[in-house]
């Protein structure tokens, strides 16, 4: 198993905006499902709301400190520790889909980074935490532009060194 991030980020960091995704990029979108079907999702509840059901063809985990908390179809961990341990032995990939604090929690265990960087500001409350990119090589990169949001972007794979 290895544990990986994926996210979207903008020129200026921002990476939700009111707890949704401040641009529409169906490449993104697509490459999202490629990646993270048949493997498992990890995300707060603040995501889980924000897509508002479990994606399908994934093992859903929401990780939050609500002991209490319960969500049909999918596993609620209370640490970081747990999913961790829970998934260590899994052949699956484990994929880290955000927001800030959870990006914040795995990125120290994360092997690989599924960066989509939008080469555009977005008015946004949600940013991309800092990174120490000298921790990570670029493995992959695919340039690309939306007609609909009138932007190039990246695709961008990155191992940590």
């Amino acid at each position: 198993m290895s544990i990986r991030l994926i996210c979207a980020i903008a020129k200026n960091n921002v990476i939700g905006n009111e707890n949704k995704l401040p641009w529409n990029i169906s490449e993104d979108l697509k490459r999202f499902k490629e990646l993270t079907s048949e493997n498992i999702i990890v995300m707060g509840r603040k995501t889980y709301e924000s897509i508002g059901r479990p994606l399908p063809k994934r093992k859903n985990i929401v990780l939050s400190r609500n002991k209490n908390l319960k969500i049909q179809g999918v596993e609620v961990m209370n640490s970081i520790e747990s999913v961790i341990d829970s998934y260590n032995l899994q052949e699956k990939d484990l994929y880290v889909i955000g927001g800030t604090f959870i990006y914040e929690l795995f990125l120290e265990h994360c092997d690989y980074l599924h960066i989509t960087n939008v080469e555009r500001d977005y008015d946004g409350d949600a940013y991309f935490p800092e990174i120490d990119w000298a921790n990570w090589k670029l493995i992959e990169e695919i340039n690309s532009y939306d007609d609909f949001e009138k932007t190039e972007f990246f695709f961008r794979d990155y191992k940590r060194i």
